[in-house]
């Protein structure tokens, strides 16, 4: 069967609105901060995602819920002018747009603050077989915002591959601090690439360590022993660091890119545009050393600007920047 899309992201998507750097703490009791920019931008991991991998060339279907809303038709708006087919895009009629507030720092840390709105009704419904069936990728994001969601993976994820289709999951932060031991590995065993962060794979392979090896590499904070534990559950996972690179582990193997230095002004979205990246790369038949680099470059040159889908490279653009560090693909 032919394949409507390249790529079907399946998640959150919201208005973000972006403050900062704050370099002080958050003060209550009525206080008034400044800060140098604040930004009303598009925001959500997946919808992030989503038109990272649109801007990289691929053909990207989005599945989700928003509010009837002044929110909701901005999310729309925008990920349609950025190329994203929003058709799977549900309105609920009872229930607000998810909005998040991202509060910045000047050394690159940010407090997240999310009304969720939608996310919480967000369920298999909303994802529409036939788009599931016809993708060459299906991608997830925000696991632990999207309870319903969340339940019914292992089953979408199932049936996108049983369709000839790969699969990828960013789960982000849990807000619980709970990790969801136990329930997830459902979801990793029908999923190709897990794409956390440093702290969050840290997180998910010591949720699931055993009680009684407390002195494990995992427990101990070692990045590659938790890549490791989690690739041992199902996918290649691919481990984003910040400044110091990212790394895949498949099980058996470790590589590792030091990535494309960056002086970055905002890195809001910058995992996510990675995400693209990597699968974009994927999908275009790089190999898995050749995909890392690639995803570390649209990581890095998506911090040029403020918000997380605004500076967003093209395919030229990235390979280029790789090129400047010697590296060509």
């Amino acid at each position: 069967m032919p394949h409507t899309f390249d790529l079907l992201v399946i998640g959150d998507a919201n208005p973000d609105i972006v403050l900062g750097p704050l370099d002080a703490p958050l003060a209550f009791g009525q206080r008034e901060q400044l800060v140098d920019t604040g930004l009303l931008t598009l925001g959500g991991s997946a919808a992030i995602m989503a038109c990272g991998a649109a801007r990289l060339g691929l053909k990207v279907a989005f599945a989700g819920r928003v509010g009837d809303d002044d929110a909701g038709r901005f999310v729309r708006t925008a990920l349609t002018a950025r190329g994203v087919d929003t058709d799977a895009l549900r309105v609920d009629p009872g229930l607000p747009t998810p909005l998040t507030v991202i509060v910045t720092r000047g050394d690159g840390d940010r407090t997240i603050l999310t009304s969720p709105g939608t996310l919480a009704a967000t369920g298999p419904d909303d994802v529409p077989e036939a788009l599931l069936t016809s993708n060459r990728h299906v991608h997830a994001a925000s696991y632990f915002l999207l309870p319903r969601l969340a339940d019914a993976l292992p089953e979408l994820l199932a049936t996108a591959r049983a369709h000839g289709a790969t699969t990828s999951l960013d789960t982000n932060d849990d807000p619980s601090g709970a990790w969801a031991p136990g329930r997830i590995d459902a979801t990793l065993a029908v999923t190709d690439f897990l794409l956390p962060n440093a702290q969050e794979a840290l997180a998910l392979a010591s949720a699931a360590a055993s009680p009684d090896a407390p002195g494990s590499l995992v427990a101990a904070g070692s990045l590659e022993a938790a890549a490791g534990a989690l690739a041992a559950r199902g996918p290649r996972v691919v481990v984003k660091n910040g400044a110091d690179g990212a790394l895949v582990h498949d099980g058996r193997t470790l590589l590792r890119t030091p990535g494309v230095p960056a002086r970055p002004l905002d890195t809001v979205g910058a995992g996510d545009s990675f995400d693209a990246g990597f699968i974009a790369a994927f999908l275009r038949g790089l190999s898995t050393a050749e995909a890392l680099e690639f995803a570390a470059a649209c990581g890095a040159l998506s911090t040029r600007a403020h918000g997380g889908t605004t500076a967003q490279p093209t395919w030229g653009e990235a390979r280029t920047a790789l090129a400047r560090n010697g590296k060509n693909l």
